[in-house]
């Protein structure tokens, strides 16, 4: 066997414009807002177990019952907690975009592709690539030096 195809992840970098900008903040209030949504069903949900809990049994004040409570305010308070830490990333991101200068770039993501590799290759510059974009167009497909 010569050669075999081999997965790899390319760095996705951007060059910060106005647009670029403006959609980095929508996407990110979107988010936020769809965090805030989120948080309120949850808590709105949580009163609706708890409320039907307590109404199924004939003693709301039975130890059992208070435990079935107690249970379901914990596991919402836990939820509680992974939305509140996901909403402050979310504003911490957006603070991070509004100080970004423009031409600056940044790491926007990764992507996943295909190349061949053969006797012979550099695997570390095989794997080292790398693609610029403005605006969503190609600028640049950068590949790491042997």
């Amino acid at each position: 066997m010569d050669s075999i195809s081999i997965k790899r992840s390319i760095t996705v970098r951007a060059v910060v414009t106005p647009a670029w900008k403006e959609e980095a903040e929508r996407e990110l209030s979107n988010a936020i807002s769809t965090t805030d949504k989120q948080l309120g069903e949850l808590e709105k949900e949580g009163q609706q177990i708890v409320d039907g809990v307590r109404s199924q049994s004939p003693n709301p004040l039975d130890p059992r019952v208070q435990q079935q409570v107690a249970q379901v305010q914990e596991q919402v308070a836990a939820k509680r907690s992974e939305f509140e830490e996901q909403k402050r990333n979310l504003l911490q991101q957006q603070a991070q975009v509004r100080e970004l200068e423009m031409e600056q770039i940044v790491e926007q993501g990764q992507i996943d592709s295909f190349c061949d590799l053969k006797v012979g290759d550099n695997l570390v510059s095989k794997m080292g690539v790398s693609i610029l974009v403005r605006d969503g167009i190609v600028e640049e497909i950068e590949q790491a030096s042997p």
